[in-house]
């Protein structure tokens, strides 16, 4: 169990927290959610003990361990990947090197069988002669491979680096799990497999995620950090998400009709108060009227921004041809004769664990990157717009927003116009004079889905355009695309964006492709679809968004 009591924190004039009191207990999944900048991982900071808070306490039951995911890739280079995992419990490896040094001893003294006998005692007590196992076991769940677990980390690629640090902090049962965006680099066999594990975790869990579907999954509670404080719901994310509104509207409501109740009461009052016949009603209903107060609605920090893409025009019959396109990359074969018709009425997710093969064959689309061979035609009546991962070469300006905007609006608007555009893209007041060099990766998001929203266009090509982006900010996305009447094609990491847009799934992998007209989840539980990956490409492909 872990608890805060009166928590608050501050920088400047601008409060995070304002007497938190909270307590997590053993058993439940805490889905810790907030708009970007409320204080998720600094509160997840809070409670590891790595910064203070300006006042109020943090409480661990007496003799419990916290662990937490480290977001720091280089602190252990000079380590093994085993020893790296064994090193979440701290005491337990000191205790193995202590050990190791005593036997590796050429002369053992009776001194040292004293010690080594104590060691060892604590050693079992731990469960320690199964870490090596219990490490390799969490290694394998995770996807590193065996051969991997004896290179140093610095040998590793930095989303195997992520995938071992969070080995680390589920290594030896810690009492409390702080775990900061843990699904990160991971593919899909491996969420799946972090979910069961905390499914069957019998101690606290608190985390911090932008995967709706992870947190669905996980969260027994969500803990969400808004108006300086932290108010915690029993349930999911959805719960989360059908209460949260459900409180918000009832607010409104109660304070509608207090409202329409003052008019009712004040109009009376005026038409009557000077009538001597209705002198004593007036008087009774002005004390009614001075009782009456509106509850004070705060200001959030949870903000939307508006997406919708409207096409200027229904796409025609012809779409998209693509045919044989093959592509080799730094000595690598990233798409091979890959074919493929888009028909009216698509919503194409590409998914697999081959993020390049998606990148580029987004790239060769938009004209950015030639293919080696092959070729595609656009029909007639197409106008796509893109969004690409790598997309710098737009914001290398020395523009304000509001003249970046304007490059791609209509040419009979003016300021007004982009003003009010960012202004419901977030960007408002003297937000949208910011420079274009200095924005946010989130910022830029924002910036390039206001310029596909002006491009009319009539398919939607995007590169993982969930990336950097909050949870509102991914809902607003989901929901325009969903709202979408054309063709999309696009690939991203969020699950439940995935299922909820795509009706159609391709999946590149090395030795070809998979094309099915079905829904991701139905795609993802099809035995028929596990055969043909089986039987084609030998099963050794990983299946990921």
């Amino acid at each position: 169990m872990i608890s805060a009591s009166n928590v608050a924190l501050a920088y400047g004039k601008r409060v995070l927290f304002k007497d938190v009191n909270i307590k997590f207990t053993p058993g439940n999944c805490y889905g810790l959610i907030g708009a970007n900048g409320a204080g998720k991982s600094t509160f997840l900071k809070i409670l590891a003990g790595e910064i203070e808070s300006d006042k109020g306490d943090i409480s661990v039951g007496p003799g419990e361990r916290i662990a937490v995911l480290k977001q720091d890739q280089f602190a252990f280079d000079e380590e093994t990947v085993i020893n790296t995992v064994i090193m979440g419990h701290q005491r337990l490896y000191d205790i193995m090197v202590e050990r190791d040094a005593i036997y590796a001893k050429a002369e053992f003294t009776e001194e040292d069988g004293i010690r080594s006998g104590d060691l060892e005692a604590e050693f079992a007590e731990m469960n320690g002669y199964e870490a090596e196992a219990e490490a390799a076991v969490l290694l394998n769940g995770l996807g590193i491979s065996e051969e991997m677990r004896h290179l140093k980390m610095k040998e590793l690629e930095g989303g195997d680096k992520v995938r071992v640090l969070l080995a680390q902090a589920l290594f030896g049962n810690p009492d409390v799990l702080l775990l900061d965006e843990p699904t990160n680099h991971l593919d899909l066999k491996s969420i799946a497999w972090l979910e069961d594990f905390l499914d069957r975790f019998q101690n606290t869990v608190i985390v911090v995620s932008h995967d709706r579907h992870f947190l669905n999954q996980v969260c027994t509670h969500i803990a969400d950090i808004d108006y300086g404080k932290i108010q915690v719901f029993v349930g999911n994310y959805d719960f989360w998400c059908q209460a949260s509104r459900l409180i918000q509207k009832q607010k409104q409501n109660e304070n509608k009709k207090t409202a329409d109740k003052a008019k009712e009461l004040t109009s009376f009052i005026q038409r009557f108060s000077s009538n001597a016949s209705k002198a004593k009603q007036a008087t009774s209903r002005k004390k009614l009227l001075e009782k009456l107060t509106l509850e004070d609605m705060p200001v959030s920090s949870r903000r939307y921004p508006w997406v919708a893409f409207k096409p200027e025009r229904p796409c025609g019959n012809v779409i998209l041809e693509i045919d044989n396109l093959s592509k080799t990359i730094d000595g690598q074969e990233v798409l091979s004769n890959f074919s493929m018709v888009v028909n009216n009425g698509d919503k194409i997710a590409f998914v697999g664990d081959n993020g390049l093969a998606k990148s580029t064959l987004f790239q060769i689309l938009s004209g950015e990157m030639e293919p080696d061979s092959g070729s595609f035609r656009w029909g007639q009546t197409i106008s796509p717009s893109f969004f690409l991962k790598e997309n710098r070469q737009y914001f290398e300006t020395d523009m304000t927003l509001v003249q970046w905007l304007l490059q791609y609006a209509p040419p009979d608007e003016g300021e007004s116009f982009a003003r009010g555009f960012l202004g419901r893209m977030l960007f408002s007041g003297e937000e949208a004079m910011k420079k274009t060099g200095v924005l946010s990766g989130g910022e830029k998001v924002r910036c390039m889905l206001s310029r596909m929203m002006l491009s009319d266009a009539n398919v939607l090509v995007m590169d993982e355009p969930t990336n950097h982006l909050d949870l509102e900010s991914i809902t607003a996305l989901n929901e325009g695309l969903i709202a979408f009447p054309e063709v999309i094609l696009f690939a991203s990491h969020d699950h439940e964006f995935v299922s909820t847009v795509a009706n159609r799934i391709v999946e590149l992998t090395p030795r070809g492709s998979l094309d099915r007209l079905m829904d991701f989840d139905d795609y993802l539980a099809s035995a028929d679809v596990a055969k043909e990956r089986e039987e084609h490409f030998g099963g050794e492909c990983a299946m990921a968004v």
